[in-house]
């Protein structure tokens, strides 16, 4: 797996504001979308393109159109519906599945309760966004469940990471047989005993959306 930390003085500057616990819901939400356009200008970095030619008012000019498949953007349930509309704003013409996967807060492992996706994903690329890599179990599974149904190309967005969760996915998805990138806004430092990342932001899906009881 290839592991992307981007830095750039615009990403730490909405970061640090979204760790603020002084920030409210919706700047929370502004701020994330702001963030992961960034991100996703890296990550789309490995699109797919081919060559195309287009008549200028002058002459005619070279240049790319992206390819088909269209790329299938798959937000995490709920708290990646927060990054979906940054991640659009950059890839309009991505089409966008969904998958549904909660964390058993006993055990941290990660399970599908639902999901919204083409049953045959050939030769499609995928980009799985999910704000938090805590234990890695969610993204994980997530990611397997993708190249199961045939996707050959994986890029996962998150917020922040913590280094127990990259090993993890670097541990369990080592024998994985497609390129896989993960492109994240900063690796913190542990997470604590309630498998929360340190120093972090909180619970992303809270912050986003507030504590639906």
């Amino acid at each position: 797996m290839q592991i992307l930390v981007v830095d750039h003085p615009l990403v730490a500057h909405k970061l640090t504001a979204l760790r603020d616990e002084r920030t409210d819901s919706p700047t929370f939400r502004r701020l994330t979308e702001e963030l992961v356009t960034l991100l996703a200008y890296e990550a789309t970095r490995d699109v797919r393109t081919g060559p195309v030619t287009v008549q200028t008012p002058v002459a005619e000019a070279q240049g790319i159109k992206l390819t088909a498949p269209k790329p299938l953007v798959v937000p995490i349930l709920r708290a990646g519906l927060g990054m979906l509309e940054g991640m659009t704003r950059l890839l309009p013409t991505a089409e966008v599945g969904f998958l549904g996967m909660i964390r058993n807060e006993e055990t941290l492992t990660a399970s599908t309760y639902a999901e919204r996706l083409p049953e045959d994903l050939s030769g499609r690329q995928c980009y799985v966004l999910d704000p938090m890599l805590a234990t890695g179990g969610t993204l994980s599974v997530a990611i397997q469940f993708l190249v199961d149904r045939g996707a050959d190309h994986i890029t996962a967005i998150c917020l922040l990471a913590a280094p127990e969760g990259v090993e993890r996915i670097e541990r369990e998805l080592a024998e994985l047989a497609v390129p896989c990138t993960l492109v994240i806004a900063g690796l913190d430092s542990h997470l604590n005993d309630k498998g929360y990342i340190v120093p972090g932001l909180g619970d992303a899906g809270d912050r986003l959306y507030g504590v639906a009881q």
